[in-house]
């Protein structure tokens, strides 16, 4: 029979091989992300359509004729949205380009006049400054991955198309195979740790899930608001300014900022005016509203089971171990780290370090104290005051005889009636022998 010492020492060498799983993952998931890049983005894809099928497989639909019909729709929606917004974004971007001298002019003279900050006047001086150098210095690495990527030339091109049609392709054997992808999963787990294993997967599945597919609603819903809303105003690039700001909306926090910063420059450097600016910044301040009070809490909800703070921190967290990537990624892999925190706070409180009730205070009455000690060793009794009945039932009197009536009249109705039990009941009655 193993010792508590040996219990001990295999449970730490347990986690500690835990651990060292999840470290060597997070290694591999480093060094292959570019590789698994369509993969993921596959799964989560499928992971976004799979309630849909389901519903479809219930309704009759084979797996494999739902999963092709969801794909198909999903990438002709893609493709009409793309197709509808992406000659115009192209075009204002260009005119961007166009005039980005004259808006490194403008916003200069801005800074100069509002804000005492001298930037260089000119944007061919800027070239040459030691700024950009700088900036392009700390630049060197990304800088030499787009170069790379241009010299490989059409290799380059035909390498992403394949990605492009990979994804798909994966995206529909996650969907057909879903269940029997589950079930393997789901035998090789020890029988004996099967159904609370079960328990927290449905928990982080239903987290996880809430987040995903109602982030993705949401945001989608902000793009075309904030593009629409700023058409509307007339802001210069306001269709990739607004679907930047409103896909900026799935970092909490932080992606609201930064969009919002994005679209004042912009607007500062094109030349806009004060109402211009401040129709600006009023269609952010009421599409953050709508956002925070509406959409979010009626299609997201509180799923996650984050506080903001907690929110936040992930998010600061995320993007110092995994950058833009573990931004994005930060609230769901907190929320699951959540759920797996408070499952092994449940575990913790049945080992026998935690204790048992019976090292707790009991809290019992004063009759029950008589009987009590000494059932819970080490117990701790508390007397508690007995609650006040709210509306004590009368206790009704007898009606008793004549005394004039005849003696075994008397002992007839003794023998007869029903007496209270207690003090206050048959000895309160006198006896036949005392009675005239």
């Amino acid at each position: 029979m193993p010792t508590r010492d040996t219990t001990q020492v295999v449970t730490l060498l347990r986690w500690l091989l835990i651990m060292f799983f999840v470290v060597l993952g997070y290694l591999v998931l480093s060094y292959l992300a570019a590789v698994l890049a369509p993969i993921l983005t596959a799964f989560g894809i499928s992971y976004l359509l799979n309630p849909a099928l389901e519903r479809l497989v219930r309704r009759g639909a084979s797996r494999a004729v739902g999963a092709g019909l969801l794909l198909v729709t999903f990438l002709g929606v893609l493709v009409v949205v793309l197709a509808a917004f992406m000659p115009k974004v192209v075009h204002q971007l260009g005119d961007f380009v166009d005039h980005l001298p004259q808006f490194v002019d403008t916003l200069s003279a801005w800074t100069q006049q509002h804000l005492n900050i001298a930037l260089p006047a000119k944007w061919k001086d800027y070239v040459a400054s030691d700024h950009l150098r700088q900036t392009l210095g700390e630049a060197e690495g990304p800088l030499r991955n787009i170069a790379g990527a241009a010299v490989g030339g059409a290799f380059s091109v035909l390498g992403v198309l394949a990605e492009l049609l990979l994804v798909p392709v994966f995206a529909f054997y996650f969907l057909t195979d879903w269940p029997h992808i589950l079930r393997r999963i789901d035998h090789m787990i020890p029988p004996r740790r099967r159904a609370e294993i079960r328990e927290v997967a449905h928990d982080i599945d239903r987290v996880v899930a809430g987040w995903v597919r109602g982030q993705a609603i949401v945001t989608s819903l902000l793009a075309v608001l904030y593009a629409v809303a700023f058409t509307a105003i007339g802001m210069p690039l306001s269709l990739p300014i607004g679907l930047l700001v409103g896909a900026l909306t799935v970092i909490p926090f932080v992606g609201t900022f930064v969009g919002a910063s994005i679209a004042v420059l912009v607007t500062l450097a094109s030349g806009g005016s004060a109402q211009m600016l401040g129709m600006v910044a009023g269609v952010i301040l009421v599409l953050h509203l709508v956002e925070a009070a509406v959409l979010t809490p009626k299609i997201v909800g509180h799923r996650v089971g984050l506080s903001e703070s907690g929110a936040l921190l992930a998010v600061v967290a995320g993007g110092k171990l995994l950058g833009f990537v573990g931004v994005v990624l930060a609230v769901p892999i907190a929320a699951t780290v959540a759920v797996l925190v408070r499952y092994a706070v449940r575990f913790y409180e049945h080992t026998s370090f935690f204790g048992h009730e019976s090292d707790a205070d009991v809290v019992i009455t004063p009759a029950m104290a008589l009987i009590m000690p000494g059932v819970v060793p080490g117990a701790k009794v508390i007397a508690a005051e007995p609650e006040p009945m709210a509306d004590p039932v009368p206790e009704l009197e007898p009606e008793l005889p004549p005394l004039d009536q005849d003696r075994n009249d008397r002992d007839a109705w003794m023998a007869d009636a029903e007496l209270p039990l207690g003090p206050s009941g048959i000895s309160r009655f006198p006896k036949p022998e005392d009675l005239p």
